[in-house]
């Protein structure tokens, strides 16, 4: 059985995710918590397997809660946020950052036409977090591992590419804050998120990177220095070396957007001049898309494990014999800017 304590200060919405949860057979709700406090107090004495949390409670809120739990009691944590203003966004980014795995929306009332699908997700996700090894904190110093081989790529990277799924935001927010404001080329990048929250996202790695973070548009001219994150529901590619090409093609492997698609669409546009860099993340999406890198003579970077929250993504790449390089989430951004500037 899985053991989740649910933390929200609202007594209608606590029932609420208890009993969506409760309604899986594999899941016993061990505790509920109507403050940050409280939680961390579950934390530590129930040790659940999870940890549902929301962002907005008294005496304690979901991000100080977090932080403490990550250093007390390593816990999963999933945050669910009830509304999509930039302030909670941004809170709520805030604790994936400090080691927070995911954020949801909470489910809609049972009278919603929505209520069946959105509870079906959240319980998946809910469980599927659960399973996620999670670590106390990241390591204080960041030390680079050898490249693998060395590609013959000309030097010069045009565009990179990034793709990151579970632990990514955390991951995003290290790599696009520790890039030159000058970067030369353009960042497209493809983050799993629930729908609802990329707009906020956008909004909170702007704020933290000195490159300019913006939801990608269809037709958006590919300008050096910025950086375009994949849109709800859509594949993020290229048109040429020119323009954001978005793209409503059915999902591959499940996943729209998809880390496979922008890859092999970079790879058709840019060629040897490709900067892949695959982060933490579930599963395996990211992958088919870097043979196409690869097979185009461009630069294959991946996170390395003791860095990743999950290292399916970059896992898979390194087993599949496609990573370049392996480093630690704090180098990454470095040597991204010396394959920039050649």
């Amino acid at each position: 059985m899985i053991r989740v304590v649910v933390a929200e200060d609202s007594a209608t919405m606590r029932e609420l995710l208890v009993a969506v949860l409760k309604a899986d057979p594999e899941i016993v709700v061990a505790g509920e918590a109507k403050n940050g406090l409280e939680a961390v107090e579950m934390a530590n004495r129930i040790r659940p397997h999870v940890i549902v949390m929301d962002v907005r409670m008294p005496v304690m809120d979901g991000l100080e809660a977090t932080k403490r739990i990550m250093v007390e009691v390593p816990t999963p944590i999933v945050i669910v946020s009830g509304s999509f203003d930039v302030r909670e966004i941004e809170v709520s980014m805030h604790a994936l950052r400090v080691g927070a795995l995911t954020v949801l929306p909470k489910p809609p009332g049972p009278e919603s036409p929505a209520f069946g699908e959105a509870a079906r997700r959240f319980v998946s996700t809910v469980k599927a977090m659960s399973q996620v090894k999670v670590v106390r904190r990241w390591p204080d110093r960041a030390v680079a591992a050898p490249a693998l081989r060395v590609p013959d790529s000309g030097g010069q990277a045009r565009v990179v590419a990034i793709a990151a799924s579970t632990g990514g935001p955390a991951a995003l927010h290290r790599v696009l804050s520790g890039l030159p404001g000058g970067l030369a080329v353009p960042v497209l990048v493809v983050q799993h998120m629930a729908p609802g929250f990329v707009g906020g996202f956008a909004g909170w790695l702007n704020s933290v990177s000195p490159l300019r973070v913006k939801v990608a548009e269809d037709g958006d001219p590919l300008a050096p220095g910025a950086v375009y994150l994949a849109p709800d529901g859509c594949h993020l590619g290229v048109a040429g070396r020119g323009a954001v090409r978005l793209s409503c093609d059915a999902p591959i492997d499940g996943f729209r957007p998809s880390g496979t698609h922008l890859f092999e669409s970079v790879a058709a546009g840019f060629g040897p001049a490709v900067l892949a860099v695959i982060l933490t993340g579930m599963g395996e999406d990211g992958v088919a898309g870097l043979h196409a890198v690869r097979a185009a003579g461009g630069l294959v970077l991946a996170q390395d494990e003791a860095t990743s929250v999950v290292f399916g993504m970059p896992g898979r790449a390194v087993a599949e014999g496609l990573a370049d390089v392996v480093l630690p989430v704090d180098s990454l951004a470095a040597r991204i800017a010396e394959e920039v500037r050649g």
